[in-house]
């Protein structure tokens, strides 16, 4: 974990609810896909917490979804503003597990992390396959960065405006290796369960600290208790205890 000084160099409006930030900094505490980053907000008591998206030695990219005044304000910065960050926190995926053929699932703004995901599985020699959900077309988001990295999503849509309308499970005939997932509980949970393949899966929770000191996030494993911002986000599908 590290903690420093962040500048805004953009703020583009990806739809009416998601936009995509960069923010140029210290990026060495940023060890792998699927770790997060906390803003302090001016005006907030608590920091916000994202998924990194993607990330180089200069700076880090993120997608904001607006649910909220502080997610609103994000939305309004202009490039130029300086934010107070904590970078490298959490577990990120195992890219070492990831075989030959490895699928990624997303839903919403959990397309996130997906992508700096992709990145690093093609450098390993992966073929990864990719499979994005949204409600509807007016919320796609990453499409062109996937396709730039020689990757064609296969997408679904709750109401088939694009793509194969339904559920990101009615996809998952893919033959894969391993899977990683992000994305709504539900989701997840549909996930797990329609794969037959080992995968990990990155969970969303309210967070305090964001870094294991409040407990606030502590969800129940299969070994026990366990901290989302510090044993997690990312998951085992083995480890998980999905309650009805």
């Amino acid at each position: 974990m590290k903690q420093s000084v962040f500048t805004l160099t953009e703020n583009e409006a990806l739809t009416s609810r998601f936009s995509l930030l960069r923010l140029r900094g210290d990026c060495s505490a940023i060890e792998g896909p699927g770790q997060f980053v906390t803003l302090s907000l001016p005006g907030f008591f608590l920091r916000r917490p994202f998924s990194v998206c993607d990330w180089d030695e200069h700076g880090f990219s993120l997608i904001v979804e607006e649910a909220g005044k502080g997610t609103a304000l994000l939305r309004s910065l202009q490039p130029g503003t300086e934010l107070d960050v904590l970078t490298g926190l959490g577990k990120g995926f195992d890219l070492s597990r990831a075989g030959d053929a490895p699928l990624l699932i997303g839903g919403g703004s959990g397309v996130s992390p997906l992508l700096g995901l992709a990145k690093r599985l093609l450098t390993l020699g992966a073929s990864p396959r990719v499979i994005l959900g949204f409600p509807n077309r007016e919320d796609l988001i990453l499409l062109d960065e996937f396709f730039r990295l020689g990757l064609a999503p296969t997408v679904t849509t709750d109401d088939g405006s694009f793509g194969i309308r339904g559920r990101v499970t009615e996809a998952m005939d893919l033959p894969h290796s391993f899977f990683y997932a992000c994305g709504p509980a539900p989701m997840l949970r549909a996930v797990c369960e329609a794969s037959p393949v080992s995968g990990q899966v990155s969970l969303d929770a309210r967070m305090g600290c964001g870094f294991g000191a409040c407990m606030g996030c502590t969800i129940q494993t299969a070994s026990g208790p366990r901290r989302v911002c510090k044993d997690g986000p990312v998951f085992d599908k083995e480890e998980l205890q999905w309650t009805d």
